[in-house]
């Protein structure tokens, strides 16, 4: 077996504590070579330090524990590289919002000229065919369904022959916003009445005259382009009552880089001035 290192040298060695390494034993993520049965002392071996480094450089990522053991105990290299590969990808993506955060707070706290006078129109749009999904959904998991949505709805009407005729959209209650849970629709305008099959019933999305802002980056971050068009409204138009709506110009069916993706913010109003 070769030398054996105490916990507390095999610790200065990988630079995890002790505290650490018990824990990792425990969870049967990094065993010790030897444990004493009298005095439960763990003992380890100088060809388990790459194996220590390799953990702690994945804990350093990130990556949780259980994760870990999956790539640890992959059978060959190529499924290894596989696990890495998706949880690099994951901190990517997380990288990417992070980014994007600290530049909307940056735009906060300096606004440039250009955000001090957003582009805001208004627009009335007649009532429409479409395919729609409604479902109640909480504000914490309305991106993945609405991604879910639209996937189902494009295949229904590609499915059943139909012509998108315009940008797919939302329709969020009041609630999806003052409770962080109410009654969302996704629906894709089409050229003729749709089979409900599966979630997606025939739908008429309401007319409607709006005021529209464009939000350039996920929905999800589209709280600064509510907020410019809610001051938009008390000051040149009437609120009246209805859902707010959205309008996915370019998304994730475009394109992958999110700084890309284009939503149209749309608040229903009533036009009293210029």
């Amino acid at each position: 077996m070769g030398p054996y290192l105490s916990i507390g040298d095999f610790s200065r060695a990988t630079h995890l504590t002790v505290k650490t390494l018990r824990h990792y034993h425990d969870v049967g993520l990094l065993e010790p070579a030897d444990v004493d049965p009298a005095t439960g002392y763990r003992r380890y071996t100088p060809a388990q330090i790459p194996v220590a480094q390799v953990i702690r450089r994945f804990r350093e990522l990130g990556m949780p524990l259980e994760e870990i053991r999956t790539v640890m105990c992959a059978p060959d290299v190529g499924t290894r590289n596989r696990h890495i590969a998706a949880h690099l990808e994951r901190l990517e993506a997380e990288l990417g919002r992070t980014q994007r955060a600290v530049a909307s707070l940056r735009a906060l706290l300096a606004p440039s000229e250009a955000d001090a006078v957003p582009d805001i129109r208004l627009r009335e749009l007649p009532a429409v065919a479409a395919a729609a999904i409604t479902e109640t959904v909480d504000m914490v998991d309305g991106a993945a369904w609405m991604q879910g949505a639209l996937g189902e709805l494009y295949a229904t009407v590609a499915g059943q022959g139909l012509a998108q005729t315009g940008p797919a959209g939302g329709l969020f209650t009041e609630a999806v916003f003052t409770d962080h849970r109410g009654e969302s629709t996704i629906f894709v305008p089409c050229d003729g009445p749709v089979r409900a099959v599966g979630r997606v019933r025939p739908a008429t999305v309401p007319g409607a005259e709006l005021a529209v802002i464009e939000h350039a980056g996920p929905p999800i971050e589209s709280d600064r382009a509510y907020g410019a068009l809610a001051d938009y409204v008390a000051r040149h138009a009437l609120a009246v009552q209805g859902p707010i709506r959205e309008y996915y110009l370019v998304g994730q069916r475009d394109t992958a880089d999110v700084g890309r993706w284009r939503t149209e913010v749309c608040w229903p109003v009533f036009r009293v001035g210029s």
